[in-house]
């Protein structure tokens, strides 16, 4: 019988990969999802990838009692993924209140509920973002947390340390928590890709969507940082390869894996926005039109990861190609923006 799994976001970006993930590893997928930054759609990519179409409940993770209602239907689940959050930086910057009360309380929610219903293991999608401004590079799961840039990063740093807490009070729990790098790309099908509601906050799509015409320009947020060509520096990771992360954490816990694992998800490679834009154009063939804008509040000037650590102990690497990803990523938006 297959373990079920119960993906919470799941029809979000990186959610709906890592049920593509889950299913062609032979997991049971029930989303749980609010649907406040993304529609159904997804799922019925993910059932035209998968031939399967993951269950879906329309549930607030801040609403316990609806949350309560859906574990109970799914008592016999044997982890969560959660994913769940809001995600934009600036915003966060502006709504801090917003960010703490919906992050915070759905991710207490969510152990709350696994405790009733002896649901054992999490994995939680953290964030390079809770490195701060880092004093060395690349950063290791050992580096030192610095205060964060942004309430949304503040959110991950107190999400880990509320599991942390949980998992010490409650032994049967189990937690993995992934710090992602920076997500981009599509499913090699088209199927499913990041599609944002609204105007993008996140760097790729918005390079798509300027390249498809959708966006008058990139701004570029900054060219005076102290990284080689002034622009941030990122480690940009493909949306497939984190996806298997998941699968790879959740195995490690189901094969007796106990407490708290940490890790970093990247590539090991730093790339400036600048370079991520001609490498764009160089996988394509596409121009895109941008120009430079004040720096942003919340951003770093350069973070990648050491995820050694990973391949070690999940036996997890990062494999696919960055015009790999990029000419994914185009697919993805020609297939939603109908160009030929």
């Amino acid at each position: 019988m297959s373990q079920k799994i119960i993906v919470t976001g799941g029809a979000g970006y990186i959610g709906s990969h890592t049920c593509v993930a889950l299913i062609e590893a032979g997991f049971e997928v029930v989303v749980f999802d609010n649907l406040s930054n993304s529609t159904t759609a997804s799922l019925d990519g993910v059932a035209r990838i998968t031939g399967t179409r993951p269950e879906f409940i329309n549930v607030d993770c801040a609403d316990i009692a609806a949350l309560r209602a859906a574990f109970a239907a799914h008592r016999d689940a044997v982890g969560v993924i959660h994913f769940a959050a809001y995600k934009a930086v600036g915003e966060s910057v502006e709504k801090p209140l917003l960010y703490y009360r919906n992050n915070l309380g759905g991710l207490i929610n969510v152990l709350d509920l696994m405790r009733e219903f002896d649901v054992p293991n999490i994995v939680f999608s953290s964030s390079a973002t809770v490195y701060g401004v880092p004093d060395t590079l690349p950063v290791t799961e050992e580096t030192p947390l610095q205060p964060a840039t942004s309430p949304y990063g503040a959110t991950k740093v107190m999400g880990e340390n509320i599991i942390r807490d949980a998992v010490r009070a409650y032994p049967q729990l189990r937690a993995t928590l992934l710090r992602y790098f920076n997500p981009i790309g599509a499913h090699p099908s088209a199927e499913i890709g990041e599609l944002p509601n609204g105007v993008p906050n996140n760097l790729m799509p918005y390079i798509t969507q300027t390249a498809a015409g959708i966006r008058e320009c990139l701004n570029i947020f900054g060219d005076d940082y102290d990284t080689p060509d002034g622009f941030c520096v990122r480690d940009y990771i493909d949306i497939n390869d984190l996806a298997r992360a998941h699968v790879a954490a959740l195995r490690h816990m189901l094969n007796g894996a106990d407490g708290v694992g940490t890790f970093n998800l990247g590539t090991g490679r730093g790339a400036s926005v600048m370079e991520l834009v001609n490498a764009f154009r160089t996988a394509t063939g596409v121009d895109v039109p941008y120009k430079i804008a004040a720096r942003r509040a919340g951003d770093v000037p350069a973070i990648w990861a050491n995820a050694d650590l990973a391949a070690r102990v999940l036996n997890w690497h990062a494999t696919v190609p960055l015009g790999e990803t990029l000419a994914s990523a185009w697919r993805w938006q020609k297939q939603v923006s109908g160009i030929k």
